[in-house]
């Protein structure tokens, strides 16, 4: 998508940012600041706390409509033991695109939503080697899942731009 004018900053922005996401899932904020390194492993795709909660990074996609464009957010979705290791187990091998969806909860407060989008079912597919997981919510009412399953108008990804861009309103 071309530029737009941002009704936040008040400047044009050449082009329109169509993803975005968070350096590590919600729960890895509640471990205080002074315990993440005893307690965390936290790469830029998985993280691990206390041996016992297991998050990947995927794309949650929402299609634009009337366009072959999605905005994208990179979010954390919590997994299994058994499905984190299966899934780092082939992290880096061909064909494991091929793998069926592992089942994960969102891990990621999303900006923009009035409803939190945290711990919403979902499935993780995976992909060719060197991209990024996509999630797929289940079925539901939330905003953002109906967002996936509909798409969304141009206007809303400048909407969940901007607050990605400069936080939600107010901050």
């Amino acid at each position: 998508m071309r530029g737009f004018h941002c009704s936040r900053c008040g400047q044009l922005h050449d082009d329109l940012p169509l993803s975005f996401g968070v350096p590590a899932p919600a729960y890895y904020y509640s471990v205080p600041e002074g315990e993440r390194q005893s307690r965390c492993l936290l790469s830029s795709d998985q993280c691990i706390i206390d041996e016992e909660h297991f998050f990947i990074v995927a794309n949650l996609d929402l299609p634009i409509i009337g366009g072959d464009e999605a905005f994208s957010w990179s979010i954390w979705v919590s997994l299994s033991q058994a499905s984190f290791e299966r899934a780092s187990q082939l992290w880096e091998s061909s064909g494991r695109e091929s793998e069926p969806p592992y089942f994960g909860w969102v891990s990621t407060a999303l900006l923009g939503y009035a409803k939190s989008t945290l711990s919403l079912p979902s499935s993780v597919h995976t992909k060719p080697v060197g991209i990024r997981p996509i999630v797929e919510l289940h079925s539901g009412d939330h905003p953002v899942i109906l967002e996936q399953e509909r798409g969304i108008e141009p206007q809303r990804a400048v909407e969940l731009a901007t607050i990605a861009l400069h936080g939600p309103v107010g901050s």
